[in-house]
């Protein structure tokens, strides 16, 4: 049995299987499509930061 599924980015629907690289993407186009939107923040995990209220002093090693 073959496992179908639609790309993230395009909704191409396409096989989970060697024939396709970049699965769950259908190609790297798409693959590199959702990476940009990772990276400007266009895509994002709902959440609190764990260092909101922290200052960056805070956050230096207390050894040194």
């Amino acid at each position: 049995m073959v496992t179908k599924l639609k790309c993230p980015t395009c909704q191409t629907e396409i096989e989970y299987s060697e024939k396709y690289p970049f699965r769950p993407f259908c190609s790297e186009r798409c693959k590199l499509i959702d990476l940009g939107e990772w990276a400007s923040e266009s895509h994002k995990i709902k959440g609190n930061s764990i260092y909101d209220d922290v200052l960056s002093q805070d956050l230096e090693d207390p050894q040194q």
